[in-house]
């Protein structure tokens, strides 16, 4: 038994010669080593705001084991870097969440002095696949969402239980037909707030400038006759 109530992982066949207790030697090197593996997010320096990609913090989600197979629970892990689909300025932000289930993998070199320069630099110490150098990509074994782009054989679908704003200086919409359900807002917004529409336009129902209406609009102070207007002048 260690000093902290663990079994050592030493069996009484490794002393067995030379050879066994050189080979668990070896064995104890390798199992230092980290790859990669499964963590949960416990903190999150970006909130999806407009900003540089942030930092992480997780929690390795396969336990240690001691030498009787009890688990040994791992800490926290600090400040790994994560993943953003980016190119130049362009970018989709969707930051990890508290909660998240994702992957983490470790540099073969310490990368914190890269970290900091954000470009080439020596190792800053000599440590080896070492969690402290570890880089998140999410996520994995996750819930459904709530907020989603879904591609599937039937379309392309944009989900969002609150709103969805598009800013552009110019927004095209190429479509052989446009179906709106709901409510229609036109507002001035940075603009003049004239809508042009090419028509003919086909309306249901009834159409209203200001207060008056087209379907139930009367002109008064007009004499009845027999004739037919004549086209109107452009």
């Amino acid at each position: 038994m260690s000093e902290l109530g663990y079994q050592g992982t030493e069996r009484p066949g490794d002393n067995a010669g030379a050879f066994n207790a050189q080979a668990f030697l070896i064995q104890q090197f390798i199992n230092r080593m980290n790859i990669g593996t499964l963590v949960r997010v416990q903190k999150v320096t970006n909130s999806g705001d407009l900003s540089p990609v942030g930092f992480v913090d997780v929690l390795p989600l396969v336990n240690q084991l001691a030498g009787d197979d009890s688990p040994v629970p791992h800490a926290v892990v600090h400040e790994l870097v994560y993943f953003r689909l980016q190119g130049g300025g362009d970018a989709v932000i969707l930051d990890p969440k508290v909660g998240d289930i994702g992957i983490a993998v470790f540099a073969d070199r310490d990368i914190s002095s890269v970290k900091a320069a954000k470009g080439a630099a020596n190792p800053g110490s000599g440590r080896r696949n070492d969690m402290a150098d570890g880089m998140y990509f999410g996520g994995v074994l996750n819930g459904t969402p709530t907020q989603y782009v879904r591609f599937s054989s039937t379309g392309v679908e944009v989900v969002s239980p609150t709103k969805i704003t598009l800013k552009a200086p110019v927004t095209q919409i190429d479509s052989a037909l446009i179906a709106l359900n709901g409510n229609i807002v036109q507002t001035a917004g940075t603009g003049t707030g004239t809508a042009t529409l090419v028509g003919p336009v086909n309306v249901a129902n009834d159409v209203t400038a200001g207060t008056i209406s087209l379907q139930n609009h009367r002109t008064s102070g007009v004499q009845t006759g027999g004739g037919i207007s004549g086209v109107p002048v452009p």
